[in-house]
């Protein structure tokens, strides 16, 4: 078995302090579910959001039952026609196993939503740690979660089995006054370190103040500190066979180049001729 990358008993802790009103980025993933789900032309009899803010979740979805992220979930199978992950995915040790158990809920031609944190959130705090812990203590220590990228999340609906999957993200930057309101704003947020490789160790002050001055060296407007937040945002439908289906290979009726307006250039033609061969079609 893969050890954990997060320690679950600190990441409970760490949500049971947050604060209501540091919630802002749920708000504007909520609005985002909202709005994609007025464009499906379809009316969810039984809803379901799995999340790691339960209060949150509830008061903006009153129609939706609420399951915790736990790493196996309880979610009853075939029983949905909405599963939402909502704000969790990042967090869980078994993203994969995570979809999979949302799939296997839903109805066939259910539909899944989820929204994620991606990659580039808070790559400047993770930038400024590096190089900080590298000239206080010589090394470093895990502090910012590794997050997936659009690619990589977009492939765990296939893996999931998903069909239809689509992938798409938000990205946003937030201003601060310091570096101390940001992390302030991070715990408020309920999203401190909760790594299972985290140090144990108090960190030193010194590694701070390094950081804010890093931080306010690079990333800085108007004075004030920058940071990057990106929400990936996943769909996917589970498998139904009165879904659209793919053609089969070969099955085209009409040849891409004719589409195209193009010529057409065979495998292994040398690039020169294929140039020369297209500037010479006539519009």
């Amino acid at each position: 078995m893969k050890p954990d990358i997060f320690d679950r008993s600190a990441l409970l802790r760490h949500r049971k302090r947050h604060r209501p009103k540091a919630l802002f980025l749920h708000e504007r993933a909520c609005d985002q579910i909202k709005e994609r789900l007025a464009e499906v032309n379809r009316a969810f009899k039984r809803r379901a959001i799995v999340t790691g803010h339960p209060e949150f979740w509830s008061n903006a979805m009153p129609e939706a039952e609420i399951f915790a992220d736990s790493e196996v979930l309880e979610l009853d199978v075939a029983q949905y026609d909405l599963v939402i992950h909502a704000m969790a995915l990042h967090a869980a040790n078994d993203p994969v196993g995570q979809l999979i158990q949302c799939r296997r809920a839903l109805v066939p031609d259910g539909l899944f939503l989820a929204v994620s944190f991606g990659g580039q959130t808070l790559a400047e705090l993770r930038s400024v740690f590096a190089t900080a812990e590298a000239e206080v203590s010589g090394g470093l220590s895990p502090r910012i979660a590794p997050l997936g990228d659009l690619r990589d999340l977009g492939a765990l609906l296939q893996r999931a089995g998903f069909a239809l999957p689509v992938a798409d993200l938000d990205s946003l930057t937030v201003s601060y006054a310091d570096f101390w309101s940001l992390l302030r704003e991070l715990r408020d947020m309920g999203e401190s370190n909760a790594l299972a490789g985290r140090s144990r160790k108090f960190a030193p002050r010194r590694l701070f103040d390094r950081a804010a001055e890093i931080y306010t060296q690079h990333y800085t407007a108007d004075d004030r500190l920058l940071a990057s937040f990106e929400m990936i945002y996943l769909t996917g439908w589970a498998p139904s066979a009165d879904q659209q289906q793919p053609l089969r290979p070969g099955s085209a009726q009409t040849r891409l180049a004719t589409a195209l307006n193009a010529s057409e250039v065979s495998a292994g033609e040398p690039v020169e001729a294929a140039v020369r061969k297209n500037s010479d079609t006539p519009d």
